[in-house]
């Protein structure tokens, strides 16, 4: 009988061509199988989970929203700012200055996703797609936002750089834009837009 079953296992080991040893498998002598070599496949859903950052339906974190949000807020806010101090300088009106801002914003914002995905070694005309595909919405909403802050803040759309109305007044507007923002770029990551596009190039 030990003989027969050595013989079953060869030939088992020689037609299947080691399919047994892929599936984690291990026949010994006596024909019981042992499992504890079979493969664990948790890791692939580890690597699933990885996948689906950004991708729809997947879990998106507040921290990740938050994570975007900020990216956004931190060139809206250069913009805006050298937008002010260019249109003071220049002796412009409220609105010529809010419009400068405004445009410098974008530009920035655009600017600041377009330095990560250039570093990953795509064209120009690509890099300008995917920033626009992932800051226009965020970008704009957060504009909205801390613009009509400053607009409804009394005195804040007349004061100078120089008063201290003036930087509180932004530095409030871009907190709240920031918090009115975060939840919108939740919701797109979590639907493959907006920041979404830009996991691949981190």
């Amino acid at each position: 009988m030990q003989h027969d079953s050595h013989a079953h296992h060869s030939a088992r080991d020689q037609n299947a061509d080691g399919t047994a040893h892929l599936h984690g498998e291990h026949t010994d002598h006596g024909g019981q199988t042992d499992l504890s070599s079979h493969t664990d496949h948790s890791s692939h859903e580890g690597h699933g989970a990885h996948a689906g950052h950004g991708a729809p339906g997947g879990s998106v974190s507040w921290g990740m929203a938050a994570k975007a949000t900020l990216h956004c807020l931190i060139g809206c806010a250069i913009g805006e700012v050298l937008g002010m101090v260019i249109g003071t300088a220049l002796g412009w009106g409220n609105a010529q200055t809010m419009a400068l801002a405004i445009f410098l914003a974008f530009i920035f914002g655009y600017s600041f996703t377009m330095m990560t995905i250039l570093k990953a070694g795509l064209s120009f005309k690509a890099a300008v797609k995917v920033a626009l595909a992932a800051d226009t919405l965020s970008i704009t909403v957060m504009e909205i936002t801390d613009n009509s802050v400053l607009a409804l803040w009394p005195g804040a759309m007349h004061a100078e750089l120089s008063d201290g109305l003036f930087w509180y007044a932004l530095a409030i507007a871009f907190v709240i834009a920031f918090l009115v923002t975060t939840p919108v770029n939740k919701w797109l990551i979590g639907r493959g837009k907006g920041h979404a596009v830009m996991h691949q190039f981190h």
